[in-house]
């Protein structure tokens, strides 16, 4: 409904009619996608829902994952079935749970026990039916189409074309991108006109702090999302006040949305409705507030952008990471925004404790916790800085710039990364993290085996009642020190953690589950017991390692830690005890691209235009952007794994290092697979990045036309080897014959025929013809133009 205006100037009354205009939904009920008094709906599976006219839009039930269900809102003919609103957000229901519309009028979601769960508020009697809306407005209407309640009046973290958010409304983001319950950020639209982004006081909706605001005190009215893709605060007067995202796209082109998403964002994304367009899915639009959360957020109280003793890095896709700083390692690798934790033993602050021997300090630049200060020194220099932090057992880091040298304290707050601050960040470790300190506790021990040592005389018997007694006092004074679970300690500088070789043994089942295996190496499937029972790829490596090789097996998988991205299986820790190499990695759900690409189903076209630019970014930021570039070396669909939302993910970056060390002739590995390796493997010529841009055509190949690279089974041997009948194809402008009766790829053959020719460019056998992985992405994206193909590829 229409909001009521507090003023009687002509004006009023012309902003009235644009309502009415902008918003003819609420003012008329569609004839159909009705559903009438007594209808309802179970939770049962995800084809449990009402649709609109158009099919669009769908309320129903959705199942989260492998647990409860949400009564949501979402895009219907998108794949990813995008939820826009849900009633019950934080409290997933069971299967079996209903939502129905009584014939009284009462809207009611009850569980499977019958309990009352949920309950639209209407506002006022006479409910006669329901209806899903083509703007994706859920409404409960009268007979005469009064709407007595409407989604759009009760917005999630979403926003669509044509809803309208009045003052006092407020959007508050998830708390993950799975876990759609309430998380740490509000947009509010307050009851004095100001458009506020705040943090929140978690886990209570209260706002904490504003990092981000209209400045329209007193005037603003409504924030506005009109069908051109503006969304916009206006005033009472009917002037724009603040274009709070200028961007522009035309609603019967697109699907959109803005969403206050789980990382304080607003953003504002587009799907395109032509299913020849889809290939990248959803596309966040150029305009987004604030424009670094990280540097935003500078509250009193509270985390930040991310958890106590973390800091967060600004990516190169303008989202928010946050990273532990060295000697530090996640509370939960799968919920970091937790915060961060010391992974060695505290110092000690008691009289007679003499620490500062057992410390040092890891040096960072650029990064800081600026609201952590409880002590600030001037004219220092860093050293002198230094050592007024080594000094004091409070100080868990120091911070110099200019002169300048603050002194932090536990816990550290709104930690941020900055490339313009010119800050340097030392962060205090124990030398030894693995060494229990030895404070004046140990001393009192050392004390009495001394004195016990001295009093043996000449009384056998006394000798035995003064050694039992002082092995009793030592054993109370072990009691009451903290224990440190040596297999939870973690590599310094790294978030990976350290496992006892019998730990993973426990968690594989003694290695029975096995994921797959390789020419040196084995994965099984484990579960971790004392992290909530989360899953874990561990790879066992087939080659026992010398003394000599410790060392540097550590330091390269220290560089893998490092290696962070969304497309890339994050290392988790590792093992290297004895003879014994593992390392832990992430679990990825849907297991690999092989299994996914060349099992009994085609997969959908656009979900394998996402895959293969999703593995295109994770070679370039092996390549380019990370802190330390790698070469891969063995491209190929069983290292390119699917999470829970089938994006891909690249694993075993970083391997190709490790197999250096393996001087017993073991080679497949360093040279790729065969049929994804690149020529130069076989040749006495340098190695370089582009082995793996000549891996990835192949795969590409492989991803477009949904087979294998060569399959000697087919009839006609010139369509055995992928690469060489494709080409033929090309060159005919018969391609259509690879793709089958892939309709969805057939329709979108412009693009495919593009991504064909970034294949063949690719797979060049001489490597300096090749792109580099970011000419590749500039020529997936369409940003650069694909040069017309003169020679073979190969």
């Amino acid at each position: 409904m229409a909001p009521t205006l507090p003023c009687n100037h002509p004006l009023c009354y012309l902003l009235l009619l644009l309502l009415l205009l902008l918003k003819p939904v609420s003012s008329y009920a569609q004839t159909s996608g009705k559903f009438s008094l007594g209808s309802s709906l179970t939770a049962q599976k995800n084809d449990s829902f009402w649709a609109s006219p158009s099919g669009d839009f769908a309320f129903g039930f959705q199942q989260i994952g492998n647990g409860g269900f949400l009564l949501a809102i979402w895009f219907n003919k998108v794949p990813e079935k995008t939820i826009i609103w849900s009633a019950n957000s934080d409290n997933p229901k069971p299967r079996g749970s209903k939502v129905e519309l009584t014939t009284d009028g009462e809207f009611i979601l009850n569980d499977q026990k019958g309990k009352q769960m949920w309950k639209a508020d209407l506002i006022g009697p006479g409910v006669a039916y329901a209806a899903m809306l083509d703007t994706g407005n859920f409404v409960l209407a009268s007979q005469n189409s009064t709407y007595l309640w409407e989604s759009f009046n009760h917005p999630t973290d979403t926003i669509l074309p044509t809803q309208i958010l009045e003052q006092g409304s407020k959007l508050v983001a998830r708390y993950s991108e799975t876990n759609y319950s309430r998380g740490r950020f509000m947009f509010s639209l307050q009851t004095d006109g100001n458009l506020v982004l705040y943090t929140t006081d978690f886990p209570m909706d209260s706002a904490n702090f504003a990092y981000w605001e209209s400045d329209t005190v007193g005037s603003g009215f409504l924030v506005i999302f009109n069908q051109s893709g503006n969304i916009y605060l206006i005033g009472r007067n009917g002037s724009i006040l603040n274009e709070v995202l200028p961007n522009k796209a035309s609603t019967p082109d697109f699907y959109q949305r803005g969403i206050l998403e789980y990382d304080g964002v607003f953003r504002q994304y587009v799907y395109p409705k032509t299913a020849g367009s889809r290939a990248g899915g959803w596309s966040s639009l150029s305009s987004f507030i604030p424009e670094n959360i990280c540097t935003a957020i500078t509250a009193g109280t509270g985390s930040g952008a991310c958890g106590f003793n973390s800091y967060c890095t600004l990516g190169d896709d303008q989202r928010p990471y946050c990273q532990c700083p060295p000697g530090y390692t996640f509370l939960d690798p799968h919920d970091q925004v937790k915060g961060c934790r010391q992974n060695f033993f505290p110092e000690i602050c008691s009289e007679g404790s003499h620490e500062t021997g057992e410390f040092d300090f890891v040096r960072m630049t650029n990064v800081d916790w600026p609201l952590s200060d409880y002590d600030r020194f001037q004219l220092f220099t860093e050293d002198e800085c230094r050592k007024a932090c080594l000094d004091d057992c409070f100080c868990a880091v120091a911070i110099v710039r200019e002169g300048d040298c603050w002194k932090k304290k536990f816990p550290l707050s709104n930690g941020r990364f900055d490339s313009s601050n010119g800050r340097i960040a030392l962060i205090k470790v124990r030398k030894d993290n693995s060494t229990f300190p030895l404070g004046s506790e140990g001393k009192d021990q050392a004390t009495l085996i001394l004195t016990g040592s001295v009093l043996l005389g000449s009384s056998v018997l006394l000798n035995i009642l003064l050694l039992l007694a002082t092995a009793m006092f030592i054993y109370r004074l072990n009691q009451r020190k903290p224990m440190i679970d040596e297999s939870r300690l973690v590599m310094l500088g790294t978030n990976l953690k350290r496992f006892a070789y019998d730990e993973l043994e426990e968690a594989t089942d003694g290695f029975k589950d096995e994921l797959g295996t390789g020419a040196f190496a084995t994965v099984y499937k484990g579960t971790l017991a004392h992290d909530n029972g989360n899953l874990v790829a561990v790879k066992k490596l087939d080659r026992a390692v010398g003394e000599g090789d410790k060392q540097e097996f550590e330091k390269i998988v220290g560089a893998i830690g490092r290696t962070i991205h969304k497309n890339l299986v994050q290392l988790l820790g590792f093992c290297n005890k004895g003879q014994h190499r593992l390392l832990v990695y992430e679990f990825m759900s849907n297991g690999s691209l092989a299994t996914f690409l060349f099992g009994n189903s085609r997969p959908s076209w656009y979900k394998r235009m996402e895959i293969i630019l999703g593995t295109a970014r994770g070679l370039l930021y092996l390549h380019e952007e990370c802190s330390i570039q790698a070469i891969h070396g063995d491209i190929n669909p069983q290292n390119i794994l699917l999470d829970d939302s089938l994006t891909a993910r690249i694993s075993d970056f970083g391997l190709a290092k490790l197999l250096k060390m393996d001087q017993t002739g073991t080679t497949t590995g360093v040279m790729g697979t065969k049929g994804y390796a690149a020529p130069e493997w076989f040749k006495k010529v340098p190695i370089t990045f582009k082995v793996d841009v000549y891996s990835f055509g192949i795969v590409l190949l492989e991803l477009i036309f949904c087979r294998k690279n060569f399959e000697p089974e087919v009839e006609d041997e010139k369509q055995m080897v992928l690469g060489e009948w494709a080409y033929d194809c090309y060159k005919e402008g018969k391609l259509d014959l690879l793709v089958g009766n892939d309709q969805e790829a057939l329709d979108d053959i412009k693009r495919l025929e593009k991504f064909v020719m970034v294949a063949f460019w690719c797979t060049q056998e001489d490597p300096s013809q090749r792109p580099t992985m970011k000419t590749v992405m500039k020529m997936l994206e369409g940003a650069t133009e694909v040069p017309v193909l003169q020679t073979h590829p190969h």
